[in-house]
């Protein structure tokens, strides 16, 4: 039998197969039906039949090969120290609009560390370039029939794209989208638009190109550069004005049109940014094929309002219970882009409820300057320094997002503990759905 890397288990899921085969916390897995395993990709294709042979390492070093019958794809319940099972891949790209670039000196080391991992993009839905990406890792995915792939296009352009990603072989890579549409593989897709660089007519261009991965490519988003106030020796970014959004907008509902008629799908996707700096209605649920590019914030204000709304009218037919009768009086903070959206939430909370009030902020990204407007990029400090004085009612909402899954600290690494002893307030990190929302607002 094969063996590969040693891979140490973390924990083993209660009720799980791994549980019921004596499989342990420190025990490493060494092989799958006789393969060694590289990392993820090979794991989660090897367990995937309804009869394996797992061989197990106990921390004594004694040998176990396990036969494991179970429904076909189940997983085990094994959870690996390393995630990943193997090293991060570090992006090797410059790309002229990179945020991190963007950063401060003195934050917190992960931080500053750009992967570029296929592997995530399959685990965790991050986005790859493709230039980090070798033949093996294509064959892979394709053998294995990873799916969905997230690709960071920004143009079709081969030499634009070298010139944006400051990577020689940026261009080249492309070709591996090709690899995956005809291998079946599903695809999403990303355009950073940077003014003057991809827009207007390279956009257009990228467009088309992009159609031909349809149905393979479900979706694109257009999301605008963003620009903190730490640009020093970079290259030289213009913002997007009012009339430049109004000119993008016109460019994704044409091809949104277009899409529609021609496959079923609007598949090009603005983020949630353009209609507000062009000053237009955010399209209604049907325009976003599912909610496809959340995580790009494209449609996210418009769930947001509609699960809320369907909240409100929920409580409404059952009526308000005994804790929704007591005077309550609440805060919510968020960012400049979501900002008019919840404040006109809350007015509605408050009128179907005369018991509520609530106080929400603007809080105005002081530390990465004013053009960062999304509530994920705010700091605690500013937090803190806006917050300070103001009346916060018994308790402080702060939108999840601010947060990564499962902490509780800040960009700047100020905790949720730090931010309410400075403002002596309770606060609540609350799940990014209107539903949550309302209880939140409601619920002790």
């Amino acid at each position: 039998m094969e063996r590969g890397k040693r891979h140490i288990v973390r924990e083993v899921k209660a009720g799980s197969i791994a549980e019921e085969m004596e499989i342990e916390a420190g025990d490493a897995i060494l092989a799958v039906n006789g393969e060694g395993i590289e990392d993820i990709f090979d794991y989660q294709f090897l367990i995937q039949d309804s009869y394996i042979e797992v061989l197990v390492e106990k921390a004594d070093g004694e040998q176990w090969l396990l036969e494991v019958d179970k429904e076909a794809d189940e997983d085990l319940g094994i959870v690996f120290e390393n995630g990943l099972m193997d090293e991060y891949r570090h992006c090797h790209n410059n790309c002229v609009f990179c945020f991190i670039d963007q950063m401060p000196k003195g934050m917190r080391e992960t931080l500053y560390f750009k992967d570029d991992d296929s592997r995530l993009s399959f685990l965790q839905g991050n986005y790859v370039t493709l230039t980090n990406m070798s033949d093996r890792d294509v064959e892979r995915i394709c053998r294995y029939h990873l799916s969905p792939i997230n690709i960071s296009f920004h143009t079709m352009n081969p030499e634009l794209r070298c010139k944006m990603l400051n990577n020689r072989f940026a261009g080249e890579a492309l070709k591996k989208v090709d690899a995956f549409s005809e291998a079946g593989i599903r695809m999403n897709g990303q355009i950073v638009l940077c003014k003057g660089l991809n827009d207007g007519e390279e956009l257009r261009y990228s467009i088309e190109e992009l159609m031909r991965y349809i149905p393979n490519l479900e979706s694109v988003s257009v999301v605008p550069v963003g620009l903190t106030r730490y640009r020093e020796g970079l290259y030289p970014l213009e913002p997007f004005g009012r009339e430049d959004a109004g000119e993008v907008l016109s460019l994704i509902h044409h091809y949104q049109g277009v899409c529609m008629e021609r496959f079923g799908i609007h598949f090009i996707h603005a983020s949630d940014e353009w209609y507000i700096l062009a000053g237009e209605e955010l399209p209604e649920e049907g325009r976003y094929d599912g909610y496809l590019q959340l995580e790009n914030g494209v449609g996210m204000l418009r769930l947001l309002t509609d699960e809320f709304q369907f909240a409100l009218a929920g409580r409404g037919e059952k009526g308000p219970g005994a804790h929704e009768s007591a005077p309550r009086e609440v805060s919510l903070a968020t960012g400049h882009l979501a900002y008019p959206y919840l404040a006109r939430m809350c007015a509605e909370a408050e009128a179907a409820y005369p018991h509520l009030k609530v106080h929400i902020y603007d809080i105005e990204n002081r530390f990465f300057g004013e053009r960062i407007t999304v509530s994920g990029l705010l700091t605690g400090q500013d937090l803190r320094d806006q917050l300070s004085g103001r009346a916060l009612g018994e308790i402080l909402l702060l939108p999840q997002n601010m947060f990564r899954s499962g902490e509780s600290v800040f960009l700047d690494d100020m905790t949720v503990a730090d931010l309410e002893k400075a403002l002596q307030v309770p606060v609540n990190i609350v799940k990014s759905s209107g539903y949550d929302l309302l209880d939140a607002l409601l619920s002790r």
